[in-house]
């Protein structure tokens, strides 16, 4: 990652199709019973597609885990902070990806976002990744 300049794109982690069962599992977990995660037919219901819809901290986790692949350390990142602009299917195939905006004292600053293949965007914003020596 030396040599990493202001305008480099991020190699993109591509992930899908996004498992059900997994959001389920991970709805267990966190003890987070929105049925929109659980059940097409409640997302349907509120307008939201007819398959169950990932949790916002899974989409944020293939960005930590893109940033992750690319710094070659899960620490290196120092800051996230995103804004939620779509969702996520069960089914879905998503790409994270990233530009670096800047550089400066072993830090990238970075805009990254989720893009859901053939669909929209499901979240952007920006990463403050510490650079490897």
């Amino acid at each position: 990652m030396t040599g990493a300049a202001a305008g480099d794109l991020l190699p993109v982690l591509s992930i899908g199709p996004v498992n059900a069962d997994k959001m389920k599992i991970y709805a267990a977990l966190i003890r987070d019973a929105n049925p929109i995660h659980l059940d097409g037919a409640a997302a349907a219901a509120l307008g939201l597609g007819d398959r169950p819809v990932n949790q916002g901290p899974i989409n944020m986790a293939y960005v930590i885990d893109m940033i992750a692949a690319w710094a070659g350390d899960p620490y290196a990142l120092e800051s996230l902070s995103v804004r939620f602009t779509g969702n996520v299917l069960a089914g879905d195939t998503v790409r994270a990806g990233g530009q670096i905006t800047a550089v400066h004292q072993g830090v990238a600053e970075c805009q990254v976002w989720l893009d859901v293949d053939g669909g929209a965007r499901a979240l952007e914003g920006t990463a403050t990744v510490r650079l490897s020596q």
